[in-house]
Formats: C-alpha cells, sequence, structure tokens
C-alpha cells in the first residue's frame, strides 16, 4: 500500500506526451517505409550487398559522409556532418534493422522465422538515444571495461546500457547478417564508436509459431 505521502498516479508533463507522441509519428513513417522496400530474401540480399561496400572511407568518398565528422571514438555524428543522401541511407538502414528485428505482414515484411535468437548491443548511454527506435527492447545498465590500444577513447568503467532484442531467424541466417551490416552502418554514420559490440545467440530450440 502507498503510503498517504506518495502519489498513486504520476503526472505526465508536456514535454513526455509531447516526446511520446513524436516517437509513435515516427513509429507510423517507419512502418509505411518498410512496406514500401517490401523487406524479403532478395531485396534483403540487394540492400546487404550495398551496406557491405560502406565502410568510413567509402562514406566519405561517396558522399554520404562530410571529412568533418569527428573521428570514430569520440563524438556522435551530427546529421549536418552527413549529406541529404548520408541522412537518407542512415534513416533506410534504422528501418531494415527495424524489418529484420519486428517486421511481419503488417510491414510487408515476409521472411520464414523459424528459430529465436537474441540481440545483445552495448551502447554509451550518451549515444542510446541513435538506437531508441528499437522498440520492444530491454536496456541494462553496465559498465564498460574496454581499454583503447590507441588511448582515443577508453572504456573502462563508462556509462553504457545494454540494449536486448529477442528476434526471430530463417534458415539462411541472413537475418543476423543483415542485423550486423545495418548496426556497422548506423555506428559509421551515426553512433561512432571504434567498436559497437553486438552479439546474437540462441535462445530457444523450438521454433517459432504463429
Amino acid at each position: 500500500m502507498a503510503r498517504a505521502s506518495e502519489p498513486l498516479f504520476r503526472r505526465v508533463s508536456i514535454g513526455e506526451r509531447e516526446s511520446q507522441h513524436a516517437l509513435e509519428q515516427g513509429r507510423v513513417a517507419r512502418i509505411n517505409r518498410l512496406r514500401e522496400i517490401g523487406l524479403n530474401k532478395t531485396s534483403l540480399a540487394n540492400l546487404l550487398c550495398h551496406y557491405r561496400s560502406l565502410e568510413r572511407a567509402n562514406l566519405i568518398r561517396e558522399g554520404y559522409l562530410l571529412k568533418s565528422a569527428p573521428d570514430k571514438g569520440l563524438a556522435m555524428i551530427q546529421p549536418s556532418q552527413r549529406t541529404a543522401s548520408g541522412n537518407a541511407l542512415l534513416e533506410q538502414a534504422k528501418d531494415v534493422l527495424y524489418g529484420l528485428l519486428f517486421g511481419d505482414r503488417h510491414t510487408n515484411t515476409e521472411f520464414a522465422r523459424v528459430q529465436r535468437e537474441m540481440l545483445a548491443v552495448t551502447v554509451p548511454r550518451a549515444k542510446a538515444a541513435a538506437l531508441q527506435f528499437m522498440q520492444a527492447a530491454s536496456e541494462v545498465n553496465v559498465a564498460g571495461t574496454w581499454q583503447d590500444p590507441d588511448s582515443v577513447s577508453h572504456d573502462v568503467q563508462a556509462d553504457n546500457i545494454l540494449i536486448e532484442v529477442e528476434y526471430g531467424e530463417i534458415n539462411e541466417e541472413w537475418i543476423g547478417d543483415g542485423i550486423v551490416s545495418t548496426l556497422r552502418l548506423i555506428n559509421n554514420l551515426e553512433v561512432n564508436e571504434q567498436i559497437l559490440y553486438a552479439r546474437m545467440t540462441n535462445i530457444e530450440q523450438s521454433t517459432l509459431v504463429d
């Protein structure tokens, strides 16, 4: 039972309501863009062929990322440090990652998911907003333990968040490949860590059922 001095319900501020509304609008827009992509094995293969070639140097050379962007391991890359095509590519990578994790018939995503997997991503708390679109995720506070040999961005006792998301894999294991490729691109275009830690594990032997 709550004490007399404790309110039973917390009043939601105008700022919180506006933030929730913006998140919902962003989710609806992402779903609409996913429907246009029509994510399946064929479209995923074509996207990954493009994404895999886009390391940091290629992103700059091909006009997605400006040379003024901070070195890896430093601050997040801001929209003004990407070109218009770079911002569009980042948005697409997030859309595809969302589809790989949560996509179904509602988003015009067609994968025969047969195995349950768990994605765990460790990201600095200050940069976690870049992955805020990954709804249905659990967040755990963790302290960093990695020390950069180049002394650019030590992670010892850093304030990190572990984001865990359950998703469905297909027989060919292309979903995991797609997750790695999209996370790498998101890191190179926005998060900007020297190493973005991501781990995928099999969490259940039984198959998924509709």
